[in-house]
């Protein structure tokens, strides 16, 4: 059985990335991209769908594990009654292969350690054909199967009911060096790695990247590690940001809940660009920009969503029967139908993202702002329509407060481009608009009974994603109408102190009731009472959210407050984004947009 999603660690080379579980198994695996097929999948499943395990023979061995300072090198050390040994495992950086190292170094006495090793491509469809490479040195195995294919060098393996396993003893000061390198099946296998070079590479492109981090303030280590999450989970090439490393990690354990994240969603990528430029990181805007020219090229009425990591349109979803599923929680999803729904906020949010770049100082394209100026026509023609939402509800489309906010955003953006940056646009129709939303706003999503903004027009029920009317500069955040929304929320949503996105119980997304807080909804509070004069209740929630990651500082999408363990996909980069804003809130530094 799979470990509790908390006990894993990614490593990343920042195209695809590994779990690495507290007991030295590899249990999550894609290669070459995070939304490539897995190799490992006992995440999802038993060993038997696929592990590389890494370990001391001794059950009674003990471990602790760290990043190696601010990079994405994982060192997990072993003690055992003989001795003790560190375990480090790396996906190295720069060099444009698909290797995964894992080095073995011995720090005292003697360590027995044993490998399982057990292949499994294609969701755990495709069992390999598989060779020893007795002319290769080190030890080599050829794993193959359709248009993958793996060699695996180090210690020897021998196979063992469709696994192969070795054993090896390591003395203090010796280092046992284990690879793996994927390669498209019709080439010849890669060389072995240099493995000193390849460590020393990647510990400096990871700390390099990390000194560019500007920030000054509480909760410094929990953003370093934060943005370095985020970084792990954008593609070094095309500028795609996944929203997760996993698929179909439960929000409800044992429930149908489970979703493919290995996506790049626009709402989420534009918002990471958004922590990434605030921290320092003004280059990613350029990057980002060129991804999304290339993925929504052509009508803005053909807009999604989500893209694959390099604009890939076509996301269907389907179930995967092959893997059962986290701890029996199925169906598995691969792709994602959510790609094909109408959600108005997510044009805003693009907005947003751009609007921040050119605060930043990053100039504007012909072709960039004529793209904006087609998304805005296009919201023109159909902002008034109901749609899916943020949270992708699977049931009958709504008028969502939250939104025509973004929506009012999205034109706020393109008027703030005309009037502060000499963009050309036409801004009284802008205004216009603008204008018509706000009023459509106060008129259908607000309960002035109550006295607060409501989920979606002809309810009173609330929504956690409210509170971002303030962080688009909607409203201020100690304006009353925001006040009485926050009060709303804090008697309908809290569970234990953390948010809920929505009472499922409402039936508004067509699944079954039940789920565990949003974590990225109490980072939303987190912000909220920062800005609105509550700094004491701010700093009590973010001691108890930061408090909540894994003993590396991962975070998943959901906390589950009664089984205390983390639930949903992970590391989740909503979840550590709003992680980031929450401490810039804290600190006092400046959020955007302003009003």
């Amino acid at each position: 059985m799979s470990l509790p999603i908390e006990d894993y660690a990614l490593i990343s080379d920042c195209f695809t990335g590994a779990l690495v579980g507290k007991d030295g198994s590899i249990d999550w695996l894609c290669f070459p991209r995070y939304d490539s097929r897995s190799m490992f999948g006992a995440l999802l499943g038993t060993e038997d769908h696929g592990r590389w395990l890494v370990a001391p023979t001794d059950a009674s061995a003990t471990s602790t594990r760290h990043y190696e300072e601010d990079t994405m090198i994982l060192v997990t050390r072993w003690r055992t009654t003989e001795g003790e040994v560190e375990v480090v495992d790396a996906m190295p950086m720069g060099d444009h292969r698909a290797d995964i190292v894992r080095r073995v170094r011995g720090v005292s006495g003697r360590v027995h350690m044993r490998q399982d090793l057990r292949i499994r491509f294609g969701y755990a469809d495709a069992m390999p054909w598989v060779r020893q490479d007795k002319t290769d040195r080190p030890h080599s195995l050829i794993a193959v199967a359709g248009p993958d294919a793996i060699v695996v060098r180090g210690s020897q393996l021998h196979p063992a009911n469709h696994a192969h396993q070795g054993e090896f003893t390591v003395r203090a000061g010796e280092i046992v060096d284990l690879t793996m390198t994927w390669f498209p099946s019709h080439r010849d296998a890669p060389v072995a790695l240099d493995v000193d070079t390849a460590l020393q590479n990647t510990r400096e492109w990871w700390t390099g990247w990390a000194k560019g981090c500007a920030h000054e303030g509480p909760y410094r280590s929990e953003v370093v590690r934060s943005l370095l999450i985020l970084r792990a989970l954008s593609h070094l090439e095309t500028g795609g940001i996944v929203a997760a490393a996993t698929t179909s990690l439960p929000e409800a354990f044992g429930g149908e809940r489970n979703w493919d994240y290995r996506y790049v969603w626009l709402r989420d990528a534009s918002l990471t660009i958004g922590v990434l430029l605030s921290h320092g990181y003004n280059d990613y805007v350029d990057h980002w920009r060129d991804w999304l020219l290339r993925a929504i090229a052509g009508d803005p009425g053909d807009v999604q969503i989500m893209y694959g990591l390099a604009g890939e349109r076509y996301l269907g979803e389907r179930t995967i029967d092959s893997l059962p599923g986290y701890q029996g929680a199925h169906p598995v999803r691969v792709g994602n139908d959510a790609s094909n729904q109408f959600q108005a906020d997510v044009i805003g949010a693009v907005m947003l993202g751009l609007d921040h770049g050119r605060r930043a100082g990053n100039t504007e394209t012909r072709f960039s702002w004529a793209l904006q100026r087609a998304l805005m026509g296009y919201l023109e023609a159909h902002w008034r329509e109901p749609d899916h939402g943020i949270w992708e509800i699977r049931d009958h489309p709504q008028q969502f407060t939250h939104s025509r906010a973004l929506v009012w955003a999205a034109f706020d953006c393109a008027i703030r481009g005309v009037e502060q940056y000499g963009l050309d646009g036409p801004v009284e129709r802008w205004k216009r608009e603008r204008d018509a939303i706000r009023a459509d706003i106060e008129a259908n999503g607000w309960d002035p009974h109550r006295g607060t903004y409501v989920q979606h027009y002809g309810t009173t029920e609330v929504d956690a994603s409210l509170l971002q009317l303030a962080q688009v500069g909607y409203v201020s955040a100690d304006d009353p109408r925001m006040l009485g929304t926050v009060r709303a929320l804090e008697e309908d949503l809290l569970k234990d102190g953390l948010l809920l996105r929505y009472r499922t119980e409402s039936g508004v997304d067509g699944l079954p009731p039940g789920e565990h807080p949003f974590l990225a909804c109490s980072f939303w509070l987190v912000e909220q009472y920062a800005t609105s004069g509550r700094k004491e209740d701010a700093v009590r929630l973010m001691d108890r959210l930061v408090s909540l990651a894994n003993d590396v500082g991962m975070l998943s999408e959901e906390y589950d407050v009664d089984g205390r363990s983390h639930a949903g996909n992970t590391p989740q980069a909503l979840t550590h984004l709003t992680l980031v804003r929450a401490a810039d809130a804290i600190a006092g530094i400046p959020l955007w947009p302003s009003s």
